[in-house]
């Protein structure tokens, strides 16, 4: 009877383990990984990514949880996923093919919008340095201003992988407050009337030749400046040649729909199960998500301000709002500035112009994460 009763009560213990085991730290994870999943189900802000790190983070806090540890399946997947970089490489593949370039091709000139709002990027590894973090930490945070977040958790793995969670959150979480964050900055620094400006709405035919070779062109450029970006840069624009080829179709679908879909899901849920309450609950988290609006406002504002300095030598003028655009948050930027010149007039149509601005971010973001991990290294 005796032996009895003790094989109960230590079943029973075991069974009492986990709730036993929870903190205060494990509660609030809970609690943020609940709200990310609210962002998403409820804001539809970037619900892709954002509901399956806020589940990923309720798996990892629960204790003694069997998806972490040596035989974990989330373990495994942070481990041959995420350390060896090949998520974020095969995400790059898949926007790659997604991308039209055909609005950076016809209007060249917006390539310096891409290049003017990595701004933010540098301004902030600037201020993490001032604040104590080191270099390589400082510069994981800094590419937060980049707006992508596949390139943030790609320097984060090489830098500070330690930080990784808190950076790739904020990375997706400010790419999915765009609409919020950049008019309030745009419209501080621009006056109704350089909103209005109109720009040529001409359209100009791109040969099928030129949109293959730029991909080609862009590699051994960027690749040659900075060839640390290659794993970066190579992938995005071996996607971009699937797609612009004409002879890969289905492997161009299969690109933007089956091996986007499949990676982003498990990359999702991978980087919330590195949200553990030990060592996500911090004073650096904080500061981590400061500073990554910090760079998104110095981003926008370092678009604008370049195409307002542009202004005061050229004879036709260029609307301002368009060097918003460089940053690499695709394509919600565009359409957000787009409905800006809209609203200030209802026939000034400035999206082509927008989207140009937009995809040239996308390059200048990998090659800013491709100098910053020359730099740093």
């Amino acid at each position: 009877m005796r032996a009895l009763f003790r094989k109960e009560l230590v079943t029973l213990n075991e069974l009492l383990a986990g709730i036993r085991g929870l903190s205060l730290g494990n509660i609030i994870m809970f609690a943020v990984g609940g709200f990310l999943i609210y962002l998403a189900v409820r804001r539809d802000y970037e619900p892709m990514l954002l509901l399956p790190i806020g589940f990923g983070a309720i798996l990892a806090n629960i204790p003694f949880t069997s998806v972490l540890g040596e035989h974990g399946v989330l373990e495994l997947l942070y481990r041959t996923g995420i350390k060896t970089e090949l998520f974020p490489i095969l995400i790059f593949v898949a926007v790659g093919a997604m991308i039209d370039f055909t609005p950076l091709l016809q209007r060249p000139e917006t390539l310096l919008f891409g290049a003017a709002a990595q701004f933010g990027v540098f301004a902030t590894m600037v201020v993490a340095s001032y604040l104590g973090f080191s270099l390589k930490e400082a510069a994981s945070i800094g590419i937060i201003g980049a707006a992508d977040g596949p390139t943030s958790i790609y320097v984060a793995t090489k830098f500070a992988s330690h930080l990784l969670a808190p950076i790739s959150v904020a990375a997706y979480s400010y790419m999915a407050l765009v609409p919020i964050i950049q008019p309030p900055v745009v419209r501080a620094l621009t006056t109704p009337a350089e909103r209005r400006i109109r720009m040529d709405t001409k359209e100009i035919a791109v040969p099928r030749i030129v949109r293959i070779l730029f991909p080609i062109g862009v590699t051994l450029v960027a690749g040659v400046i900075a060839p640390i970006s290659v794993a970066l840069v190579g992938m995005l624009m071996f996607g971009n040649l699937i797609r612009e080829s004409g002879v890969l179709e289905r492997l161009s679908k299969a690109a933007q729909n089956e091996l986007a879909n499949l990676v982003t899901l498990l990359l999702g849920i991978t980087i919330g199960s590195s949200m553990r309450a030990e060592s996500f609950l911090n004073y650096k988290t904080l500061l981590i998500m400061g500073m990554g609006l910090l760079a998104f406002v110095f981003d926008t504002g370092g678009g604008v301000l370049f195409a307002k300095v542009l202004n005061l030598v050229l004879r036709r003028k260029i609307n301002p709002m368009i060097g918003a655009c460089g940053i690499s948050a695709f394509p919600m930027s565009a359409r957000v500035i787009a409905k800006m010149a809209l609203k200030e007039d209802p026939t000034n149509y400035i999206v082509m112009h927008a989207v140009g601005a937009n995809v040239a971010g996308q390059i200048a973001s990998i090659v800013a994460g491709g100098l910053i991990l020359a730099l740093a290294a």
